[in-house]
């Protein structure tokens, strides 16, 4: 299984490298839909696994308002004089009030669930909260490139991409080492309490990385948005695990050896995402 992570991870890190740094942000728009519709329809395995009409039914009707959205608000009019387009950020501010509900619903879990688990609309509402302030997230960030720096926007990605997978790298190898108190046993019984401080602790290595390249930046702010993201992170990855745990599956999909499906790999994402993007507004912009 690390063999297949390992080689899995060889090659589909230069491609999203590539896409963060090369593309421009109306490319790159584009090329996150498919991504997403692959998302789509492992969220739709999570409403209802017997059920392929479901999951195609939801996949299209998710795909449809992502086209929509890129229509709608093109990647060159997402920023105007430092200001999110009101579509986008309303999208974004949606989804940072679904994870202040998600967080409920895996505090409480499995009594949280007995009101939805059984709802295909629900749950399929859930998924939209989910993934669609993502992808909006997605391209705030990589459109706050700009002619006289070209790489900012991707910068930004790669930024909570790196907070990401610094906190889910910690938390596994702190959690194999010295884990003993489950954080979360009815959610997802492997992961501890020591893991996910030993998370925390691993993205203080990002705010060093931001620290010597910006060293103007407050350190006390850097240090609270890193940490905050990487919280949600968690809640994130959470989040997506209850969701499987009800609908009785290990892995969204299996598309990418070693590491499940599409959705295994950006589900930490689609909370840190918009997390981050509010976080940069309200204190960068």
């Amino acid at each position: 299984m690390l063999k297949q992570r390992i080689i899995t991870a060889i090659w589909l890190i230069p491609l999203v490298l590539g896409a963060i740094f090369l593309l421009p942000a109306n490319y790159f728009s584009w090329v996150l839909v498919p991504v997403f519709l692959i998302a789509a329809k492992e969220w739709g395995h999570i409403i209802d696994k017997d059920c392929t009409v479901t999951q195609w039914s939801f996949t299209l009707t998710l795909g449809i308002v992502l086209v929509a959205l890129n229509l709608l608000v093109p990647a060159d009019a997402v920023w105007t004089r430092g200001h999110l387009h009101p579509i986008m950020l309303a999208v974004i501010l949606v989804g940072a009030c679904w994870w202040l509900v998600s967080l409920l619903l895996v505090l409480f879990y499995p009594r949280s669930a007995n009101w939805w688990q059984g709802s295909p609309m629900l749950k399929s509402m859930f998924g939209q909260l989910t993934l669609l302030p993502g992808f909006a997230s997605f391209i705030a960030l990589k459109s706050l490139s700009s002619t006289t720096d070209p790489y900012w926007g991707g910068v930004l990605v790669l930024l909570v991409m790196l907070i990401v997978w610094a906190a889910d790298s910690g938390a596994y190898f702190a959690g194999k080492a010295v884990g003993r108190i489950k954080l979360a046993p009815h959610v997802s019984p492997g992961k501890t309490l020591e893991g996910f401080i030993g998370g925390l602790l691993t993205t203080l290595i990002v705010v060093g990385i931001v620290m010597y390249f910006s060293p103007e930046q407050e350190l006390g702010l850097v240090i609270g948005v890193v940490l905050f993201t990487a919280l949600a992170s968690a809640l994130g990855d959470l989040s997506e695990s209850m969701f499987k745990r009800v609908a009785q599956i290990k892995d969204s999909g299996n598309i990418l050896p070693g590491h499940g499906g599409v959705l295994d790999r950006i589900d930490s994402l689609t909370a840190a995402l918009p997390i981050f993007t509010l976080l940069y507004i309200a204190f960068w912009m």
